[in-house]
């Protein structure tokens, strides 16, 4: 008899578990899409100038970035150990990619000038 209890405060449990994870995503698509949205509107109703625009564009990226390490990676603010270090090697990687191809990519423009004629 006490065996069907557990197993039944198990199920309950496990059901109550998977309704904070789905809110927990449905949360986390809603402010992913506003955080999307919101630079796309500024961009194209909001006559702000081109500095501040590309500054308050990234400043939503960055805010999305820990959105989507709560919400969809469960990386919480209080993190473990292996959690900083998967988020220093990520981004150690994300950097040698990024300036790698800036640097390719500079070079290529400097090499497909044209040379001034004399």
């Amino acid at each position: 008899m006490s065996e069907q209890g557990d197993n039944c405060s198990d199920q309950l449990a496990l059901e109550q578990q998977e309704r904070r994870e789905f809110r927990s995503y449905v949360w986390g698509i809603g402010l992913a899409l506003l955080l999307t949205l919101v630079p796309f509107a500024l961009v194209h109703w909001v006559g702000i100038p081109r500095v501040p625009l590309l500054i308050v564009i990234g400043a939503f990226a960055l805010v999305q970035m820990l959105v989507h390490f709560r919400f969809f990676l469960h990386i919480g603010f209080k993190q473990k150990r292996e959690d900083l270090q998967l988020i220093l090697f990520s981004t150690l990687l994300l950097t040698i990619m990024v300036a790698g191809t800036i640097w390719i990519m500079a070079s290529l423009a400097l090499r497909m000038t044209m040379p001034a004629s004399p």
